[in-house]
């Protein structure tokens, strides 16, 4: 368990914290035991309830596999793609990073614009 002293408006605190299974934190302060959410955490739930809705959709949703920067959206709404298109290209870690269609479709919506930051797992395109 890490310690740490934590200055809020002025007031110092010891606290103590540990990570719990579901990878939030638990931190102890004078006595008393806050759940913290991380945005790790955040982020990781968010990409398990998109995961359960994409594959009940059949894979229908296109999402972030890593944080980055949208740098081009290579279609637009309503256009028709093949399986191994590439519909947006990211750049993470100075790095180019195409995000291809998973199969064959017409794109239903796309819900990043060129420059956006995205997290992992937030959602890019959607197909129909």
């Amino acid at each position: 368990m890490e310690e740490l002293v934590v200055n809020i408006d002025g007031k110092e605190y010891r606290v103590k914290i540990e990570e719990a299974e579901d990878g939030k934190l638990k931190v102890f302060c004078d006595g008393d035991v806050y759940t913290v959410e991380t945005r790790e955490s955040i982020t990781e739930s968010i990409a398990e309830e998109v995961k359960k809705k994409e594959s009940a959709e059949g894979g229908n949703i296109i999402i972030a596999p890593l944080p980055g920067t949208v740098v081009s959206i290579n279609v637009k709404k309503g256009d028709k793609v093949n399986n191994g298109d590439t519909l947006i290209k990211l750049i993470a870690m100075k790095m180019e990073n195409e995000i291809v269609a998973p199969k064959d479709g017409r794109v239903k919506d796309i819900k990043v614009d060129k420059n956006d930051n995205v997290d992992k797992g937030d959602v890019l395109v959607i197909l129909e």
